[in-house]
């Protein structure tokens, strides 16, 4: 995949994994549109990197995905990056939590797919890069609705890779380890840093690395594939 001259949008663009993924799109010359909910976050992203623009939207409300859409109708990448977690049981979870949880990971993304195509297909390269998670191959243990949501967009992206591959826009996937971000705070070891990430994403979207196994996902899915009962023990452990 050619990595410049593109017009890229990126949902929770502000801060960790969405901003270090802008910082290399950024840095290759391309236009960069950060989309968030806190518009003081954004506000310092634009201020860090001088030149890109910024959108404020929650992506799991229809009307502020139409209006991307409408802002936007020329981009040639979407990067799907919002994504909230909720570590609370089920019992204790309240159906609105739940809705809102499946929205923002799941539906939104798919649904900002299903809106982007028309504009993606009139570029000559185009691409969306679906951000899932390690989680969705072997979910942890208090956090049902986010490693179910992950699982689904990791389906999600392999099925629509192959709708899309007699077409110009390549679906790629990123699969993170636990990363150090403001989600993630106060809990798990051995993070990653979104730099990190990053750099493997870049270096894996030149080489048209189409489902990215970032860092420890990458040992999770060989202990997943030829020992999951040994997975499963570690991921209940918690991250």
């Amino acid at each position: 995949m050619n990595p410049t001259h593109h017009t890229v949008l990126i949902t929770g663009g502000a801060t960790g994994i969405g901003f270090a993924l802008a910082e290399r799109f950024h840095s290759a010359g391309n236009r960069v549109i950060l989309v968030g909910r806190s518009e003081g976050s954004l506000a310092k992203a634009a201020s860090a990197l001088p030149g890109v623009e910024t959108f404020t939207a929650d992506v799991s409300v229809a009307q502020d995905r139409a209006r991307l859409v409408s802002h936007f109708p020329d981009i040639s990448i979407l990067v799907n990056n919002a994504g909230i977690q909720v570590n609370t049981p089920i019992a204790e979870s309240t159906p609105e939590d739940i809705e809102h949880e499946l929205s923002v990971n799941f539906l939104a993304p798919a649904l900002l797919c299903r809106a982007f195509l028309l504009a993606l297909a009139q570029h000559p390269s185009a691409a969306i890069v679906n951000v899932s998670s390690g989680l969705a191959l072997v979910p942890k243990e208090v956090a049902a609705i986010y490693c179910a949501s992950k699982a689904a967009l990791h389906s999600f992206s392999k099925t629509l890779r192959w709708q899309l591959e007699n077409t110009n826009v390549r679906v790629f996937e990123v699969l993170p380890p636990l990363v150090e971000t403001a989600m993630t705070a106060g809990r798990g070891k051995g993070k990653i840093s979104s730099a990190q990430l990053a750099q493997e994403f870049w270096e894996g979207f030149k080489a048209d690395h189409y489902e990215m196994l970032i860092g420890k996902t990458r040992l999770l899915s060989v202990v997943n594939r030829l020992a999951p009962s040994i997975a499963e023990k570690i991921m209940r452990r918690g991250l």
